[in-house]
């Protein structure tokens, strides 16, 4: 494992546990090199999964880009980290889980809204205004109306 401060390979595992909700192992690294400290993940990983988008490309999925969607949308809302991390954990285990190699864009971003809108109801608006792109500001109202019912 390279050390991110120094890029030494010189670097030691200090301590390994679970991580809290039991999906990766959590490790203590030090760098022999210059001293630090850092921690790493382990995740198990079932299979290569493609995103097909709207358009017709194929990407490969990124868990990073779910998580970057994750925090844009609970920007500066009162959401516990541990129970987005385990939001985003079930997301990736359902489509590890479905067998298919290709997964619709549209099935990712409808995992998500029903994700976000257990966790924060302000952060699913959020996320819908974008998956649904809405354009005006009715589209905003209509949107909200039909989650008030």
């Amino acid at each position: 494992m390279l050390c991110p401060f120094c890029k030494s390979e010189d670097t030691q595992v200090k301590d390994s546990r679970p991580s809290e909700d039991g999906t990766a192992i959590r490790r203590r690294r030090q760098c022999g090199a210059c001293s630090a400290r850092f921690t790493t993940f382990e995740r198990v990983h079932l299979r290569d999964i493609s995103v097909i988008k709207t358009d017709g490309r194929r990407t490969p999925f990124d868990r990073e880009k779910l998580e970057r969607s994750f925090s844009v949308a609970l920007r500066k809302r009162s959401v516990e980290e541990d129970d987005v991390h385990v939001a985003i954990t079930e997301i990736v285990r359902k489509l590890e889980s479905t067998g298919e190699a290709d997964v619709a864009s549209d099935y990712i971003g409808s995992l998500v809204m029903k994700a976000l809108l257990k966790l924060d109801k302000v952060a699913y608006i959020r996320y819908a205004s974008v998956y649904r792109n809405f354009e005006e500001a009715t589209d905003f109202e209509d949107f909200v109306n039909e989650l008030q019912k």
